[in-house]
């Protein structure tokens, strides 16, 4: 059996490191929800929607170059050198953001992270995918969205601790010159300092992607990691079959590949489920909480403590996926998740429109969470690292991944004004409606992966 001697320790070690880029990218992405009441107040923007959608939305700017850049960086580099870069990006990020008294050092404090997240989000589900046996690929590159799950929650506990009660009928005065609006917003920041250095020192230990040494023409390297996975059998099946995907050996973009007959359908699928992973509207809930839970009728405290109930039940759902990911496959629980939201959403929506308030609100959140965690957030990356051929891997992770950030910035821009002009109840129907076609596309387009090597894969998508 191919797989009867995986050195798991190694590939779970490995996995563990590179999947810190993912817990650095939930909690950078996730910290600014709960500093949002605090920091709005001190640069006073909080009678202006747009400056308040640049704050949350500005990071992503940075996601869509870093992501961009992942692919000439990671076809010309590896994947261990722009994970290194991203972790230093991350610890920049985290100690400039609260450091200084100007938005417009926020805003480019908030811009470095992004990079940081474009890049981790590109690179580190990607490594994962090279270094992991078929058998345990799902659930290994699902490791990367438990590690964005966890950074979530780790924010969201961060933001609840260190902030300081809000005594009721607080003005926007009061908030402004309370610790929480001076001092504390900015605590919340720098508290992803810590696992940024950790990251950053880590990286350096892990091992390059076989894969890649492969494209590169070091065969030897690429051997010796193979080794330490699965041994001296596994090592040379697997290079049988990279050798056989693997068309001459280049660093450089092949654009003529990626716009091939064979690939494009495969681009075009990546690219649409990139973008569906976030126009499905998930992911306003973690960045505007504190709209959708006050419109539900909770305080601010209220609000901190709902944030970290949601990130709970991201994390215990995405642990379940884990376990589903590779028997269930990828394609069924895609279908489950697009039209569970679909039906969520619309009742959401009803229940904004009917303007019931408090459990019902939160019910629905919860659920929604629960079954986006367990389906179309992590399922989508590990779609997005095994679906490409190994020669362009790089570059077309880098063009689904820009694409899921374009989306993700149109999304998170867009929600504050959404919500003015079509009230909460049409916003969440709108994202019902596009969950519903999403489901339909999934059900003609995705193919089923599980159990398949990368180069399987390949072999069965371009009819090699």
């Amino acid at each position: 059996m191919k797989n009867a001697n995986l050195n798991k320790k190694f590939i779970v070690g490995i996995t563990l490191i590179s999947a810190m880029g993912g817990l650095l990218f939930g909690y950078d992405y996730v910290v600014i929800g709960g500093a949002k009441p605090f920091y709005e107040r001190y640069f006073e923007i909080t009678n202006s929607p747009h400056l308040q959608g640049w704050a949350m939305s500005c990071a992503l700017i940075g996601c869509l170059v870093g992501a961009l850049a992942s692919g000439y960086l990671t076809d010309k580099f590896g994947r261990k050198k722009p994970l290194i870069l991203a972790a230093f990006l991350f610890t920049v990020a985290a100690v400039g953001t609260g450091a200084f008294n100007s938005f417009a050092l926020f805003i480019l404090f908030r811009l470095i992270g992004g990079l940081g997240i474009g890049l981790a989000s590109a690179v580190s589900p990607m490594y994962i995918a090279e270094i992991s046996p078929a058998s345990l690929r799902g659930r290994l590159v699902s490791v990367n969205q438990l590690t964005i799950v966890t950074g979530i929650l780790a924010a969201q506990i961060v933001n609840y601790l260190i902030a300081e009660k809000v005594p009721d009928g607080s003005t926007d005065l009061m908030i402004l010159n309370s610790w929480n609006g001076q001092t504390g917003w900015r605590w919340m920041f720098w508290a992803g300092t810590f696992p940024a250095m950790a990251f950053f020192i880590l990286s350096f230990f892990i091992p390059e992607s076989p894969r890649f040494l492969a494209k590169s023409g070091n065969w030897i390297a690429a051997a010796e990691t193979l080794k330490r996975i699965g041994g001296t059998k596994y090592a040379a099946e697997e290079q049988k079959e990279i050798a056989e995907t693997l068309h001459g050996n280049s660093s450089k973009i092949d654009w003529k590949a990626l716009s091939s007959a064979k690939v494009r359908p495969l681009l075009i699928l990546g690219i649409i489920l990139a973008i569906f992973q976030q126009w499905c509207g998930i992911n306003v809930i973690f960045n505007y909480a504190e709209e959708i839970f006050s419109s539900a009728g909770y305080s601010v405290n209220d609000m901190l403590f709902n944030i970290v109930i949601t990130g709970t039940v991201n994390l215990i759902f995405c642990l379940l996926a884990m376990r589903m990911v590779d028997s269930w496959g990828r394609r069924k629980l895609m279908l489950l998740g697009s039209l569970g939201l679909a039906l969520i959403f619309f009742t959401l929506g009803a229940t904004y429109y009917f303007e019931l308030k408090g459990l019902a609100i939160l019910a629905l959140v919860l659920l929604a969470i629960a079954t986006y965690s367990m389906t179309l957030a992590p399922i989508t990356w590990v779609i997005l690292s095994e679906i490409f051929p190994n020669s362009i891997r790089g570059t077309a992770m880098a063009i689904a991944t820009s694409s899921l950030w374009i989306a993700c910035f149109i999304l998170t821009y867009t929600f504050p004004i959404l919500n003015k002009l079509l009230n909460a109840s049409g916003t969440f129907w709108l994202y019902a409606l596009i969950c519903l076609t999403g489901f339909l596309f999934i059900l003609q387009k995705l193919p089923e992966t599980k159990g398949k090597s990368l180069e399987q894969i390949e072999m069965s998508n371009t009819g090699n």
